[in-house]
């Protein structure tokens, strides 16, 4: 006999990193509506490229991720190319930053802030 096992699918993941660091960013603005914002733009040197904001604002299509009481907003265009996505928040040689590990991005630039489907 055969074990059929489902899973949910990964819609999209917020790190503990990244809702930290959002924490720090409230905190330092003296804000507590605003909320982090990412989304996919066409331009870049690979074809499309990510953003960052923040917002008060969510919109009744956004989708909402949360994290450590965090929230992270995508809307629904950008939303379809992040599907599967990681969100994290990094520190390194490059400087600090939010980036995406994207697994539908075909290729990327050397910075990561752009890429190809």
């Amino acid at each position: 006999m055969s074990v059929v096992q489902t899973a949910e699918p990964v819609i999209l993941s917020f790190t503990d990193s990244a809702a930290d660091k959002v924490h720090s960013l409230i905190s330092e603005e003296g804000n507590d509506n605003l909320k982090l914002r990412v989304f996919v733009t066409g331009g870049g040197c690979s074809g499309f490229q990510y953003g960052f904001s923040f917002d008060e604002n969510v919109q009744e299509d956004d989708t909402v991720i949360e994290n450590k009481g965090a929230s992270l907003l995508v809307d629904p265009l950008s939303y379809q190319y992040l599907v599967g996505a990681k969100v994290d928040y990094l520190e390194g040689l490059e400087g600090s930053r939010f980036v995406v590990d994207n697994p539908m991005a075909a290729s990327t630039c050397g910075c990561g802030a752009s890429f190809s489907i």
